[in-house]
């Protein structure tokens, strides 16, 4: 979805929160972000400061944040396209990007 809204101005930003010690190697997390193809920042939550700012419990959890950087919405779960979670999540993004533009 980032790159069908980035001319939009749709960032995506990946926060990595490890469940194990291995997951928090900067060079592991960098391979596995070549081996997806992720192009987003990924910031590391090691010491889960973020996670815990948010409240967060889930492994995936999205946020959509708006550009005052208030959380707008939030799901858990893995977000598949073309999906109704997917499309449901898709539109929350639109939603988002048309009050940029009004």
């Amino acid at each position: 979805m980032e790159q069908k809204y980035a001319t939009q101005g749709f960032e995506v930003i990946s926060v990595h929160t490890p469940e194990f010690d291995f997951e928090k190697d900067r060079r592991r997390v960098e391979r596995a972000a070549e081996r997806y193809k992720l192009r987003q920042p990924i910031y590391l939550d090691n010491d889960y400061a973020y996670w815990n700012a948010l409240g967060n419990r889930y492994w995936p959890a999205f946020y959509l944040v708006d550009r005052k950087g208030n959380i707008r919405a939030t799901d858990v779960g893995e977000l598949h396209l073309n999906t109704e979670k997917g499309d449901d999540f898709e539109a929350k993004i639109r939603t988002l990007l048309a009050e940029k533009a009004s």
